[in-house]
């Protein structure tokens, strides 16, 4: 629901950085675009989406109506309450991206429940006035619950978030949010902290202050750099191999996504990860580092282009000196493992031989040159690991392992990566691999990514993380479906590749 937003929230930091009081370049004129841009489109178009997820465009127009009673009775409560106050105390509005977020999927969902009902029950010529009547009906019954219960609850919830919020801060705990936030994010659940949690809290935030810390919690790019660039110089292998351009990904391109199977790995580095996270959110308290706007993607880029006047100093610090202590505390890590790091990859190796030889159901001079260099040649054990990672590849309804390789009864023209906003990581994904392809010379097939959510009938191949393989496999189920660890260099692609080149060749 908010991933799609990000260019709406880019541009309303835009507005803020430029023509709010704090602004570069005030104008009272232009600031009053920002109030309403934040209070009522935004919530409106989260609505939108998230009724449009769970039942297409009938769902986003019903669950942005029923959002709109949230809001609106958001405003009443909050006016009730400031006439018991005196005037120079005056609560603010609350903004509703969390009510959005609450009631426009529970509007959808149940206004696909009631179409279900009278389904092939409509007698010929009156669907149109049938179905424009119950969603307009239902979307004011909702409306009405969106008002009065939801909104006092809503309210509360904000009020106590807000608090919690308050709290840390005054106490100078609010580090100790890395605890929670560093190891949530490296099991995939950064965008539904980040943009479910405290990006509205952050909002709220800016929207009285200018700007706010929160944005920078989750979105510092600092520790994930500093974990990739351990692994640069003290990794061991394909992680070490493939850390630099992780790296370059995930500081610049702000996908952090990319480093968090490093992280899983070898978990105990999350600690590294807490330490650098907490290291950057002290320095910004400290020294007053703020954004006014969320940082999305998570790039240096953006972290700079949001951060608020007078605050640089304390925004670039607080990444740099993030990623040294990540760096620093995953480095002695790395090194104090690495002798049994390297150990076991020589067993994974010989095991990897071992399993590819009874694969393939006969002896291999290649194979048995392989077994008779374990551990002598540590460039050879991805090749080894790879060989076992293809025959792992999950199975679809629409495919069949046959002897360790993807074979499909229909052919492959549409290949989707899939991921829970259907951007970042498998945007990636799918650019490295249309890549592939059209280095092979397979000019039809096309590659795109999507969010899991989104995923119909029209996909040949899905490609998902091994986490989120089960969900699309629910929303595509006569799909090849293909699970990878990373997306951004993984050896399935080949075999992918290869499958796709093979039908081509056959095709003419």
């Amino acid at each position: 629901m908010i991933m799609p937003l990000i260019p709406a929230l880019i541009a309303w930091g835009i507005f803020t950085a430029f023509f709010i009081e704090k602004g570069w370049t005030p104008n009272a004129q232009l600031a009053t675009i920002v109030g309403p841009f934040i209070h009522y489109l935004l919530p409106i178009l989260i609505a939108y989406l998230g009724g449009h997820i769970v039942y297409g465009v009938r769902g986003g127009v019903v669950g942005s109506i029923a959002t709109f009673g949230v809001i609106a009775g958001s405003d009443y409560l909050i006016a009730q309450i400031n006439e018991t106050l005196p005037a120079d105390n005056q609560l603010g509005e609350i903004n509703m991206f969390i009510g959005a977020m609450i009631m426009a999927p529970i509007a959808a969902w149940t206004m696909k429940q009631l179409d279900k009902l009278w389904d092939g029950k409509i007698r010929a010529g009156f669907e149109m006035l049938v179905n424009m009547f119950s969603a307009g009906i239902w979307g004011f019954a909702m409306a009405i619950l969106g008002f009065y219960p939801l909104a006092w609850l809503i309210n509360g919830l904000m009020d106590v978030l807000g608090a919690a919020v308050g709290w840390l801060v005054e106490t100078n705990l609010l580090p100790l949010t890395s605890v929670l936030i560093e190891p949530a994010k490296v099991f995939f659940l950064n965008n539904a902290i980040n943009h479910g949690v405290l990006t509205p809290l952050g909002i709220e935030q800016a929207s009285q202050d200018g700007s706010s810390i929160l944005f920078l919690l989750e979105a510092n790019p600092g520790p994930g750099v500093g974990l990739l660039l351990a692994f640069t110089f003290f990794g061991i292998g394909a992680a070490r191999a493939s850390a630099p351009g992780a790296a370059i990904i995930q500081f610049f391109g702000g996908i952090h996504e990319v480093y968090f199977p490093y992280a899983l790995m070898k978990p105990v580095l999350i600690v590294a990860l807490i330490a650098g996270g907490a290291t950057g959110v002290t320095t910004n308290m400290l020294l007053g580092g703020a954004l006014r706007a969320p940082a999305a993607p998570g790039s240096i880029v953006a972290v700079v282009a949001q951060t608020a006047n007078g605050s640089y100093f304390a925004v670039i610090l607080s990444v740099v000196l993030s990623a040294a202590v990540t760096f620093l505390i995953a480095s002695v890590i790395l090194r104090a493992s690495r002798k049994r790091d390297l150990l076991a990859e020589a067993d994974q190796f010989s095991e990897a031989v071992s399993k590819t030889a009874a694969n393939k159901g006969k002896s291999s001079a290649a194979l048995d040159a392989l077994r008779a260099s374990d551990g002598k040649d540590r460039a050879t054990v991805r090749s080894a690991e790879d060989a076992v990672d293809r025959l792992e590849t999950e199975e679809g309804t629409g495919g069949q392992l046959d002897g360790g390789r993807v074979v499909t009864t229909k052919p492959v023209r549409n290949i989707v990566f899939a991921c829970d906003a259907g951007m970042g990581s498998s945007a990636m994904g799918a650019s490295v691999l249309r890549n592939k392809i059209k280095k092979a010379g397979v000019a039809d097939v096309t590659v795109v990514n999507k969010a899991i959510a989104n995923l119909d009938d029209s996909a040949d191949l899905v490609i998902t993380q091994n986490q989120l393989t089960d969900r699309a496999r629910r929303q595509s189920p006569d799909a090849i479906h293909v699970s990878v660890d990373n997306f951004m260099n993984s050896p399935k692609y080949d075999e992918v590749v290869e499958l796709v080149r093979d039908q081509h060749d056959e095709s003419h």
